[in-house]
């Protein structure tokens, strides 16, 4: 027997039970009053909030204690810095005549050498005569 021919012969068969089913013993009827049922007990209400402004007064109060604390820690730089210059030192200022470094950015990666206008430390006279050595020796 053919494919074909089973089915043909099988379709009319399951639908006229899938038909008696459903609608001669009520099961369909049953589906639908069951979801009505649900449906009218269990209605979900939504409630919204305004959450723009909590969210704005919680970025404020932020934004505030961090200013403060910002401002408590520049204070508390300024006295350690007017404790070394008048009691720890004699009055003696250490940082007298330096310059603060200069804030640059280099590549990544990129060796920090320092201020190119700085000509550094002059290393030639530390190992004494060791430069006539050299030129001898070549």
């Amino acid at each position: 027997m053919k494919k074909s021919d089973l089915k043909q012969l099988i379709k009319p068969l399951v639908k006229e039970c899938i038909h008696e089913v459903l609608l001669e013993e009520g099961l369909l009827s049953n589906v639908v009053s069951e979801v009505v049922k649900g449906m009218q007990q269990n209605v979900i209400v939504e409630a919204r909030q305004k959450k723009s402004d909590t969210l704005f007064n919680e970025q404020q109060q932020l934004n505030r204690k961090t200013n403060e604390s910002r401002s408590k820690l520049k204070e508390h730089r300024k006295s350690l810095i007017d404790s070394m210059n008048k009691e720890a030192y004699n009055g003696v200022n250490l940082f007298e005549g330096s310059e603060p470094l200069q804030n640059r950015q280099s590549n990544q990666g990129a060796p920090d050498l320092g201020d190119r206008r700085d000509s550094g430390v002059d290393i030639s006279s530390l190992v004494g005569n060791s430069s006539v050595i050299w030129q001898a020796m070549k």
